[in-house]
């Protein structure tokens, strides 16, 4: 929470710390089990920085005709800094970035290529502009992909109380812990 308190503040307040010489950083990888409310928590910083959210999934990439998705990434990255500081959220990073192999091929060669490129232009002419990427298997993650994002932020599966806030959340439902058992079910089914 620390953490991304941290990068809530550099997004509104972005003049504060370039005035100290400090720079957004580059990417923030969210490492969690599925379930544990990572789109969520991105969703979350967009809106308390209230800042621009550019989200697309990695397989939403890789579905793409080949040429098509190298694009993508390009129009991605041009559209946040435009708007700037914003935020580029890219869910499922391991099914797009994961490890090189003579098994990979050329149409996800040209993705994973262009998505390195791109974030290594991102913080260099201070654009503020954030990449904050989800997965639950970061060991898959190319190395080169891996070594580009300055935090990693690990999420804990959350409690039975948390859940039922996150749902609430995600639901507008209302539910409360006074009626905890009505929601147990959901809990379970979750």
């Amino acid at each position: 929470k620390e953490e991304l308190e941290e990068i809530v503040d550099f997004l509104m307040k972005p003049d504060k710390y370039t005035k100290l010489g400090a720079k957004i950083p580059k990417g923030a990888l969210l490492v969690g089990l599925p379930g544990t409310g990572k789109t969520l928590l991105a969703k979350a910083v967009a809106g308390e920085a209230q800042v621009p959210f550019f989200s697309l999934s990695g397989s939403d990439f890789v579905e793409m005709f080949v040429g098509v998705g190298a694009s993508r990434v390009r129009d991605l990255f041009k559209q946040a800094k435009e708007k700037a500081p914003s935020i580029i959220f890219i869910d499922e990073i391991d099914s797009l970035g994961s490890s090189r192999g003579d098994n990979e091929n050329e149409a996800s060669r040209r993705i994973k290529t262009e998505l390195l490129v791109q974030i290594q232009g991102v913080g260099n002419n201070n654009d503020n502009v954030l990449l904050l990427c989800a997965t639950n298997i970061p060991y898959n993650l190319d190395f080169a992909l891996r070594r580009r994002f300055d935090k990693r932020i690990y999420i804990s599966l959350p409690n039975e109380k948390e859940r039922i806030l996150i749902l609430d959340k995600s639901t507008k439902s209302g539910v409360t812990l006074s009626n905890i058992d009505s929601t147990r079910i959901i809990l379970e089914n979750a």
